[in-house]
Parts: structure tokens; C-alpha cells; sequence
């Protein structure tokens, strides 16, 4: 039997491929399903189920693609609903891969449908759990996703409390625990690094599975400090639950096409987002106007989900040569399925036909902090948690996160200087306010990371474990 975690780290995802006898099983898998075909391929092995722990939210799954190219059957756990063709499997049905065994626990609380799937292997062992955002490593799932609004998220912190304890702690303690997410997942709020463990160290050190816990501190635990869902979130796990989505290969196709300049203005007049994914170094130095900074390696798909607000915008690229490819299909794995080309040649090829072109005004900590007795404005775009943790004196916090709540808290007329913790999501924040308008904004070059090595004042450091935010 062979049980391999495929964990692409820009999402903070695991999904993971099973095989047994020639015949395997692929557990949430991810847009591009070329990597699941290439492993089934190598052990001369026939996928039989696609397995969907829970409608994800963060991310558009390739489920129904990879049941087109194999035949293989969609299962999602009990009260799943979707348009297209799947099974919802009964609590505790086995579900036969070769010669080993998946046992189907439904596990309500991160979601109505949200399932387990416990791997026994050929000598009838139990061995593994499959637990996709019900537990993870050192967490649990946040209870404010469901489909149906009709549930709330006390009602499903509620359902998740029983689920652990009825379902998942029972359990022997070296089962390994295999979860959807690591740490810088959305979809849960103190995530580990790791991303497997075994149950009895997650029972003894794992926060939502002490043995002595009542519901009610569980539930105030579990919604203490949550913050506000991506707004890409529902829509992502809409998307899952169609038919309807351009099929990947179809995405990759439309989307990594070469613009002429020409097709580039074109779009952009139509109503295209200029999106520029090269090095945030390279665009304070130069980009097109009205362009939208979000790095191809920073936490680049998780942003543009927070951030461009409509899924269906229509989008063209510049990006860095050879990387147009990945660029596509990361903004797929999030559902941004309209990208329309990148100009060929990159911004080099807009600067060498003397079009106009924007630059971003940068300082650095020593210069601020030499002149930052004189009424100067400061932004901190960082999240709410580092910004509790440590920060400037008198510093106006606006997180990234929600820039369009706070558009009202900036004078167009004053002069901002903006920083995140190193440098990356000032970028994007100076990069949208200037697509609006606001043109008095200077970065602050290596962030927080910087300012700390100055004199300028700051707060006392509060250790991440005390802070409850809101």
C-alpha cells in the first residue's frame, strides 16, 4: 500500500493519492489534476474515487476534471449536495481500494458534509485519517463556512465539539493524522508547521481535543480571536459544488496566450485588471499605470482571492519570462478562471515604446525615522495578530486584508508612508490606492523587519499565544 501527502505550500494544501493493488484513490485533489494522472500512471494503477472531505472554501478542487479523464467516482460524505454526478456516502460505509479499506466518518462542524476517511491497510490496521479541515495539526476548522446560512457558526462549533469526541478521539493514538491545511491556512486560526502527526500527540498538545473540555469553553476557544472569512471563500466552495467551471485545461489554454501590445490596450479598454506578478523590487521601479502588484512568490493566489472582488474579472499578466504558465494556473486553483494573456515581453516591452509608466516612491527605515518627529503619517498594513503583537507608536493599522472598508480613513491630499513586515504587501496596498487615485504614498523598504532595528518608538512585544484578536 502506498499513502504519499502531496502538500503544495503557496496554498498551505495537502491533498493526498492512495494506492493499493492497482487501483488508487486521490483525497482533495487540487485544480490541476496532471500530477494525480502522472502517479497512477507510474504504479500502472486505476483511480477509482475521487474523495472530497468537505465543499473546500479556499480553493477550487479538480474533482470532476480528474472523474472526467478516469471514470473515477466523486464521494462526498453525508448531506453533500452537488450538480454533477457523486456519491454521498453513508456514515461508516467502507469504501474497498485494492486490498485496503477506507472507512467513511462523517464529522459535521467545519461543515455540514465535512467527513473523515480512515485508511485501514491490507492486514485490516487501521493506520490513518484522513481529516480535511475538521482537524489539523495543532487546530481545528473554523465553523463559519457553511453553504447554508441558515446554520450558525455556534450550531457548528457545537456539532464540531461532538464530532472530535465521538468520532476522531476514540480513535487509537498511532493513528497518524493527515489534515487538509498547514500553518498560513485561512481555514483555521494557529495552525502547526508540521502537516501530519499522530493522534496521541494531537490529544495531548492539540488545544481542541482536551479530554476535559465542555462544549460551551469550546465554542468560546473556537470563535475567539476568528476573523472574517476571505471573501473569495464562498465563492470558492460554490464553485465546488458545480458542473459548470471551464474545465482546467481550457483555463491554461485562453489564459497563457502572448498579448501584442496592441491586444494588451485592447483588453485593458474592455475592462481587463492589469495584474503585475514580477518581484515587488522590480515594479517600485517602474509599472503600468492603474497595474495591480501581487507577487508570483509571495502568498500570491490566497491575495488575489482577498482582493479582486469580483471571481470573474477579466485579467492580463506581466509577468517574468518563463512563468506565465504558473501564474494561470495558480489563479485557477482559486477560481480566477478569466485570464485573458500576458504581454508578451513583459513591462520591458511597454518601457521600450516609450509608453508611461508609474513608479512607487520608496524610503528607507533610517531615512523615516530621521524625519519622524514631523507630523509624518504612518500605515501599518500588516494583519491584525502582528500588529497586536508589536508596533509603531501611534501608527494607523490598515490591514491589507480589508483595504476597501478602510478607503475612507485616507486623505487623498496627505502623504503616507506604508509598511507591512517586509516589503511585499505594502507593495500591493500602494499598488491598488494608486489605481484610485492616491498618489501621495511611500514605502518603507524592508517593513517592520526594518523599522525595529531603529529608534523608532514601539509597543512592547506581546507573544502571539496571549493575543485574542477581533
Amino acid at each position: 500500500m502506498k499513502v504519499e501527502q502531496i502538500y503544495t505550500g503557496c496554498l498551505s494544501e495537502a491533498a493526498y493519492y492512495i494506492e493499493s493493488n492497482g487501483e488508487a484513490v486521490v483525497i482533495d485533489p487540487l485544480r490541476e489534476v496532471q500530477p494525480y494522472l502522472e502517479r497512477a500512471a507510474l504504479g500502472n494503477a486505476k483511480i477509482k474515487y475521487v474523495l472530497e472531505t468537505h465543499f473546500h472554501a479556499d480553493f477550487v478542487s479538480g474533482h470532476v476534471d480528474l472523474a472526467n479523464k478516469t471514470g473515477a467516482t466523486i464521494v462526498f460524505g453525508p448531506n453533500a449536495t452537488a450538480s454533477f454526478d457523486m456519491k454521498s456516502a453513508i456514515d461508516g460505509e467502507i469504501i474497498n481500494v485494492g486490498n485496503a479499506k477506507i472507512k467513511v466518518l462523517h464529522t459535521p462542524g467545519h461543515t455540514m458534509e465535512s467527513t473523515c476517511f480512515l485508511l485501514i491497510d491490507e492486514q485490516g490496521k487501521e493506520k490513518a485519517l484522513f481529516t480535511g479541515d475538521t482537524l489539523f495539526i495543532g487546530d481545528v476548522g473554523r465553523p463559519d463556512l457553511a453553504l447554508k446560512t441558515d446554520v450558525s457558526k455556534e450550531d457548528l462549533a457545537g456539532l464540531l465539539f461532538e464530532s472530535l469526541r465521538t468520532k476522531i478521539m476514540p480513535l487509537s493514538d498511532h493513528i497518524i493524522i493527515y489534515p487538509a491545511h498547514g500553518a498560513g491556512s485561512a481555514c483555521g486560526k494557529n495552525m502547526s508547521k508540521e502537516t501530519f502527526d499522530s493522534l496521541g500527540n494531537q490529544k495531548a498538545s492539540n488545544y481542541a481535543l482536551r479530554a476535559d473540555m465542555t462544549k460551551v469553553e469550546f465554542v468560546n476557544e473556537l470563535l475567539s480571536g476568528m476573523l472574517p472569512a476571505p471573501q473569495y471563500f464562498p465563492k470558492n466552495a460554490l464553485m465546488n459544488q458545480a458542473i459548470d467551471n471551464k474545465p482546467f485545461d481550457a483555463i491554461m489554454k485562453s489564459g497563457v496566450q502572448a498579448l501584442t501590445i496592441d491586444d494588451f490596450r485592447a483588453e485593458v479598454a474592455s475592462g481587463a485588471l492589469i495584474l503585475d506578478v514580477r518581484n515587488q523590487k522590480e515594479f517600485i521601479k517602474g509599472y503600468i499605470p492603474s497595474s495591480w502588484f501581487v507577487g508570483i512568490d509571495g502568498g500570491f493566489a490566497p491575495w488575489v482571492g482577498n482582493l479582486v472582488e469580483d471571481i470573474n474579472q477579466k485579467i492580463v499578466l506581466i509577468c517574468p519570462e518563463g512563468r506565465e504558465e504558473e501564474t494561470v494556473m495558480r489563479l485557477a486553483r482559486v477560481g480566477y478562471d478569466n485570464t485573458v494573456g500576458f504581454l508578451k515581453g513583459g513591462f520591458i516591452t511597454w518601457k521600450n515604446l516609450d509608453l508611461t509608466f508609474e513608479t512607487i516612491d520608496q524610503e528607507s527605515a533610517q531615512d523615516f525615522v530621521s524625519s519622524y518627529a514631523n507630523e509624518i503619517n504612518l500605515l501599518d498594513v500588516r494583519k491584525p495578530g502582528e500588529y497586536a503583537a508589536e508596533h509603531v507608536e501611534d501608527v494607523l493599522h490598515l490591514p491589507l486584508d480589508y483595504v476597501f472598508n478602510h478607503l475612507d480613513q485616507i486623505d487623498v491630499n496627505k502623504t503616507y508612508h506604508v509598511h507591512c513586515a517586509g516589503g511585499y504587501r505594502s507593495v500591493i496596498f500602494i499598488s491598488i490606492l494608486k489605481s484610485r487615485g492616491y498618489s501621495k504614498l511611500i514605502d518603507i523598504a524592508g517593513g517592520y523587519g526594518a523599522l525595529r532595528q531603529t529608534d523608532v518608538p514601539t509597543t512592547d512585544f506581546v507573544c502571539s499565544s496571549t493575543i485574542k484578536e477581533s
